[in-house]
């Protein structure tokens, strides 16, 4: 099962999000994109999600979790295909839109079905282990996007789009062939209960007050990370380009060592989670994501965005990742994907407006200097927020 969830979020988020900000800038000379119109395009993809967010708990009980997550493969494969052979911004625009749907579809049900797998005591790892994926297709696509771009010229961005969308249908594939929906499909019981029958599904129907507070103040902390990340992911190989004079193959590099580090990103701060409390891990994870974003605001030189870089990808996955742990415990897991998809409404919205925003102030300023710094301040917010939590069972 991790082995099979690495490869979704591999494709889904690795491949489908994140080799859009290596993509963007051929993209955009190609299509004479404004910055304003690169964050749009964006912005697109995370309405797609966030439309995805609230139909994906429906789906889920329509479909199941496997094949929700066939599906939503199939629709990035698909559109990303499509992308590769836009001529302009309104088709660029669409296809991204229904990427992000495709996206959220993948990623919230195999988030759900994680948590259907593995026990209390090791969900945060095994949580971790599968968000690793993402940090993969960052990896894949630093270098392959560069190559492809060096091989085929200015048009080389097509090319590339069309290389990964064959790389996520042939995910769909294997993922089809090899998840199941709960460990009862096989006749095993739940990893991580040492023999113990795993305690029978809740019949709590909603949420309680105690419930909505918890989900409240969680997703204001996931707003937070869902505006700051996305930010810089999309925006930091433009600046590297831009403002820092990197070629396209430096900055490719540059992305790539973000992968580098994001492979430890979900399985550190999961352990930290599952060791000393969901509330420590959301706080680290925050504090990391700061300094980060302080270094690339500020012009340091190169040496200190290399530090901000290694940075961001070491707690790149690190929030998305307590965060189910935290609703799995809480909610218990038959009520994890309805919570899950309720704090993940408020990490779209911060989606869709991080690269609106940011990309508007780069148009006024020139810089996404400004951005990156205000990107610190809200991390902050999520710290103190993250201070008003409970201790409750591991939380």
């Amino acid at each position: 099962i991790v082995g099979s969830g690495v490869l979704v979020m591999f494709s889904c988020l690795g491949l489908a999000r994140f080799s859009f900000g290596m993509l963007l800038p051929a993209m955009s000379e190609a299509l004479d994109l404004t910055y304003g119109q690169r964050g749009y395009i964006g912005t697109g993809y995370f309405i797609g999600y966030l439309l995805m967010v609230a139909l994906a708990p429906a789906l889920a009980k329509l479909l199941g979790f496997r094949a929700s997550i066939v599906l939503g493969l199939g629709v990035i494969a698909a559109t990303m295909a499509l992308l590769g052979l836009a001529g302009t911004y309104p088709l660029a625009l669409v296809c991204y839109t229904f990427t992000g749907v495709g996206s959220g579809a993948a990623n919230i049900s195999m988030m759900a079905l994680v948590s259907r797998w593995f026990a209390p005591s090791l969900r945060g790892t095994a949580t971790g282990l599968v968000i690793a994926g993402n940090g993969l297709g960052i990896i894949f696509s630093g270098f392959l996007v560069p190559h492809v771009g060096h091989a085929s010229g200015p048009e080389g961005w097509r090319l590339s789009w069309m290389l990964l969308a064959g790389a996520v249908a042939l995910s769909c594939v294997l993922a089809g062939l090899v998840l199941r929906n709960s460990p009862s499909d096989k006749g095993l019981e739940m990893t991580g209960s040492h023999g113990r029958r795993t305690p029978p599904p809740t019949t709590a129907k909603g949420f309680s007050r105690q419930d909505w507070s918890l989900l409240r103040r969680l997703g204001i902390i996931y707003f937070t990370f869902g505006v700051t990340y996305i930010i810089y992911g999309t925006f930091i190989v433009t600046t590297l380009i831009d403002e820092h004079g990197l070629s396209e193959a430096t900055a490719g590099r540059f992305w790539a060592w973000v992968g580098f580090f994001s492979l430890f990103s979900g399985p550190v701060f999961g352990w930290i989670s599952d060791t000393f409390s969901r509330k420590i891990g959301l706080a680290a994870a925050l504090a990391v994501q700061t300094a980060a974003y302080l270094l690339a605001g500020f012009d340091l030189g190169v040496s200190a965005l290399y530090l901000s870089i290694g940075l961001y990808g070491l707690a790149a996955w690190s929030i998305p990742t307590v965060m189910l742990a935290t609703i799995a415990d809480r909610l218990g897991t038959h009520r994890a994907a309805a919570g899950f998809s309720i704090i993940t409404f408020f990490f779209a919205v911060g989606q869709v407006v991080g690269p609106t925003a940011a990309g508007e102030l780069a148009d006024l300023t020139g810089s996404f200097s400004i951005s990156y710094k205000l990107s610190a301040c809200l991390t902050l917010v999520g710290i103190a927020v993250t201070a008003t939590l409970t201790r409750n069972t591991r939380t």
